[in-house]
């Protein structure tokens, strides 16, 4: 075999390099069809099977499934929630029904008792409730509507009745 030295360094051309450099190609080009597309990690078991299992609740009656709801809206927004007791003073005390689908979607919010006085919160309030959906389906009760108290502190932090840890 003969062999030059190219000035540029390169090496010379090699028929057989170049084939297995080919073939070499084509089966990463053809494993790399076999990808879904998504290089991103699958997340673990648990993980899939919460984002795809709904929430379910067993109340048989509304003022059993509150206490689903309520636990539902606390692990929704658990940044929001007045830890220990609330002061003697809260900002706002709002009743808020709430009625839900057999799959626990928001069909319709009304206020019982409204603090009008403070239209920031009602509106924080319903949006949360709607960002909290869907809810514990009621598999018992088909469809529901249920009603809690709001009790917020001027924090801009919040407990419901149900689950309240009191009030100084």
């Amino acid at each position: 075999m003969h062999c030059t030295h190219r000035p540029d360094g390169a090496r010379p051309d090699r028929p057989m390099a170049r084939a297995l450099l080919g073939i070499a190609t084509l089966a990463a080009l053809w494993l790399g069809g076999c990808s879904s597309g998504d290089l991103r990690p699958a997340p673990p078991p648990a993980a899939r099977l919460e984002a795809t299992t709904p929430p379910v609740s067993v109340a048989t009656n509304a003022k059993d499934y509150r206490k689903d709801a309520a636990r539902h809206v606390y692990a929704q927004q658990k940044d929001r929630v007045f830890q220990g007791r609330l002061p003697p003073m809260l900002y706002a005390i709002g009743v808020l029904n709430v009625e839900l689908d057999r799959q626990g979607r928001v069909q319709s919010l009304e206020w019982r008792r409204k603090p009008t006085h403070a239209p920031d919160v009602v509106a924080e309030i319903e949006q949360m409730v709607r960002a909290a959906a869907p809810f514990p389906a009621p598999t018992r009760l088909g469809q529901v509507t249920y009603s809690d108290v709001w009790l917020w502190d001027k924090s801009g932090r919040f407990q419901l009745d149900t689950l309240t840890e009191g009030q100084d």
